[in-house]
């Protein structure tokens, strides 16, 4: 009777142990392969990270420092310097404008020293060569209040020429057919290049220009 009750109770202890590990072998292995493809579900590719373009820094290209009074650039209603317009007698032989193409700047010197800053933009730049000639010229005698290219499509105001045949001049910045100003290309004063060979002022400066710099001027042209 005993060993009928040992044998069954050895039975029933067989069969629960069986359960059990039928149990576990029906279980997930193990919560972390869970726990990593979740993880990998959520990852995320890394963001390429996309190269900006540096500005130019025009500072280094200008042979004199800006001004402590000059106004930011794209200021095309405006003087260039708050300050007044210096006193220019009307002979006067130590003058020179001295351009910067590459810094956007015009000076006006007087033995060397700057007088005035003008922000300026010269001619555009294609294969590294500027549209607007290099070199040592002299302010002509053809001057205008207003011009306008047809097979360019733009004028200007208040010109003076800087070469024999008035092809290229000191002017305002650029006006379309029906004389208003170019906005997009006045934004470029004093920040890039943009014209095709002249050089663009402000359209007070290039009127003072045109009204105060005496005929044979000497006007010095480089890229820095």
């Amino acid at each position: 009777m005993k060993k009928n009750i040992i044998i069954g109770v050895a039975s029933i202890v067989l069969a629960f142990g069986a359960i059990i590990g039928l149990a576990k072998g029906c279980a997930p292995k193990s919560d972390i392969s869970q726990e990593a493809a979740t993880t990998q579900s959520k990852t995320t590719k890394p963001k390429k990270k996309v190269k900006k373009k540096a500005k130019q820094n025009t500072e280094i290209f200008r042979p004199y420092k800006d001004p402590k009074d000059l106004r930011k650039a794209g200021t095309w209603k405006k003087k260039s310097e708050i300050k007044k317009y210096p006193k220019i007698k009307p002979n006067e032989q130590d003058l020179t404008l001295r351009v910067s193409l590459k810094g956007n700047r015009t000076y006006l010197l007087r033995k060397g020293k700057v007088l005035y800053t003008m922000l300026s933009t010269g001619g555009i730049y294609k294969k590294g060569k500027s549209l607007t000639p290099t070199g040592t010229y002299k302010i002509q005698n053809g001057r205008g209040d207003s011009f306008f290219n047809y097979n360019l499509g733009e004028g200007a105001n208040n010109w003076t020429s800087w070469s024999p045949d008035n092809v290229y001049l000191f002017h305002s910045v650029p006006t379309k057919a029906d004389y208003s100003y170019n906005l997009k290309e006045a934004a470029k004063l004093g920040r890039t290049q943009g014209s095709h060979g002249c050089i663009r002022l402000s359209v007070p400066d290039s009127k003072w220009i045109m009204n105060h710099i005496p005929d044979g001027t000497r006007v010095v042209i480089k890229d820095n």
